[in-house]
């Protein structure tokens, strides 16, 4: 069974503790990017249509050392996603083998 994609956020606040936000993304339309605003902090935004994350480092511009921690904890979880992104696309693309245009359909010719 399939599912459309789709942008899940929840909220959960605890009156006697503290909040929590999530957010999984289950779209193609996401949009990854990093940078460095003019103060100095350098920051990561993942976003979609309905929804948009950013990570930034804990002081106002001074890089800690457990900012560095983070970022690697990100950098070494994206290139694990990666890698079985991209296993699982080798796999599927074999199982499926190759994939041929369609064939024209007769009379079509003066269209293509």
């Amino acid at each position: 069974m399939t599912r459309d994609p789709y942008t899940y956020v929840t909220v959960s606040i605890d009156t006697g503790g503290a909040s929590r936000v999530g957010v999984s993304f289950y779209t193609p339309g996401l949009r990854v990017r990093a940078d460095v605003l003019d103060s100095g902090r350098p920051y990561l935004d993942i976003s979609s249509k309905t929804a948009d994350v950013s990570i930034s480092t804990t002081g106002a511009s001074v890089v800690t050392s457990s900012d560095l921690e983070a970022a690697r904890q990100i950098f070494n979880a994206a290139a694990r996603y990666l890698a079985d992104c991209e296993r699982l696309h080798d796999q599927q693309s074999a199982d499926l083998g190759p994939v041929s245009s369609p064939s024209p359909v007769a009379g079509d010719e003066a269209a293509a």
